[in-house]
């Protein structure tokens, strides 16, 4: 603690040149902070939530779509206690920012088969029985100001409507709360009478999505799995049945590997962050050379000396580090809401700890150097200008 106005007054002594170091630090970490909440958003554990529900979707792509007659052979697989299914709609409200996720499904199977999504029984009977009919979550109704009883107008990206308008209108008639806190992002989504789909669109009639699947025992849900892709071998249609969040993931790994791609960014930012912090430290010890030479001159060891300037590298590593680990914590809400919940991640313990540790490493290997030069340093050769 008594070398600490010792190590401060270091840092301070160039003020312009660290306060530029600690704001590189700052925003390395606040990418990787905002990166890393991405990556562990995709790597955690499934929640108990929808753990006996499958997905059977077409085994050669994701927009390939299924017939709509798959349903009876899906339900009459041994081990399967129900069946529904949705498609994609791509619909875009007024601007193509204000996009969120929209799905046409069958209405009273699909809620039986989410009960995490809670609906007014009022609501769900007017749901079930409207032909333009559609419900959505209570945040995404927060965002947009709707109510029920408005109608909703989405123009589509990938079915025209048949009238050859450009626009498909819906009438709002429900809207649904999250049963879990934790499950608050499922309220960014608008759900639609698949009926009224099929009707209306001008290619694709009597095909779905996927189907959504629920076993009877979760523990042989494999084996359910296999039985249902068994099924289609050989057809024109087959399938490939995958856990709720191995389907969710597939989603997202339509624009590659999320992992590889946070990771590639990472190892680019943290390079260039050891260049930079590494030149500091180096063209900072090479200034102080006659400094530390007096210094060991008033009786200070190597070791101490050592220990002076790889805490220097520390301090700096920590403050710049911890400083952008926070912003990245304070600005994840803020891009969540503006992204109408698409981004909806926070920075979980796991990416702390590992920014700390990243802070003590990159510290420790851009001090390193020039401590041990300053280690080594003789105090005749300094003082000389040698």
């Amino acid at each position: 603690m008594k070398y600490l106005p010792l190590l401060f007054a270091a840092l301070m002594r160039k003020r312009t040149r660290t306060l530029l170091t600690l704001l590189s630090v700052a925003a390395a970490f606040a990418l990787f902070g905002m990166l890393d909440a991405v990556r562990v958003a995709f790597n955690a554990p499934q929640s108990v939530i929808g753990i006996d529900r499958l997905i059977t979707s077409s085994r050669l792509s994701l927009i390939q779509p299924l017939p709509y007659a798959d349903l009876a052979r899906i339900a009459s697989t041994p081990g399967v206690k129900a069946v529904t299914y949705a498609s994609w709609f791509g619909g875009i409200y007024q601007d193509p920012k204000n996009f969120f996720p929209n799905f046409p499904v069958e209405p009273e199977s699909y809620l039986d088969m989410y009960p995490e999504l809670v609906l007014p029984d009022v609501q769900r009977q007017a749901f079930i029985k409207t032909r333009t009919g559609a419900v959505v979550g209570q945040s995404l109704a927060d965002l947009f100001g709707w109510k029920v009883g408005d109608k909703i107008p989405l123009r589509p990206t990938i079915y025209p409507h048949r009238d050859g308008g450009d626009v498909w209108t819906f009438d709002l008639v429900g809207i649904f709360k999250a049963a879990q806190p934790e499950l608050r992002g499922s309220e960014k989504q608008m759900l639609f009478n698949h009926t009224y789909f099929d009707e209306g669109r001008e290619i694709g009639q009597g095909t779905v999505g996927w189907y959504v699947v629920r076993v009877e025992d979760p523990a042989r849900a494999d084996q359910v799995a296999q039985a249902i892709d068994d099924q289609f071998d050989n057809s024109a249609f087959e399938t490939r049945t995958q856990s709720e969040r191995e389907f969710q993931l597939s989603f997202a790994k339509q624009i590659g590997d999320i992992g590889l791609i946070v990771t590639a960014i990472m190892a680019a930012v943290f390079f260039t962050l050891v260049l930079l912090t590494g030149n500091t430290m180096a063209q900072s010890i090479r200034e102080r050379i006659p400094e530390l030479a007096v210094l060991k001159t008033l009786g200070f060891t190597n070791r101490a000396v050592l220990v002076l300037v790889l805490s220097e590298a520390l301090v700096m590593l920590l403050i710049g580090g911890l400083l952008g680990l926070v912003l990245a914590y304070l600005a994840l809400p803020i891009i969540g809401e503006a992204s109408s919940g698409q981004l909806d991640v926070a920075l979980q313990p796991a990416s702390w700890t590992l920014g700390l540790g990243l802070m003590l490493a990159i510290g420790t290997l851009v001090g390193l150097p020039p401590a041990l030069k300053a280690m080594r340093l003789r105090i005749v050769d300094a003082l000389a200008g040698r």
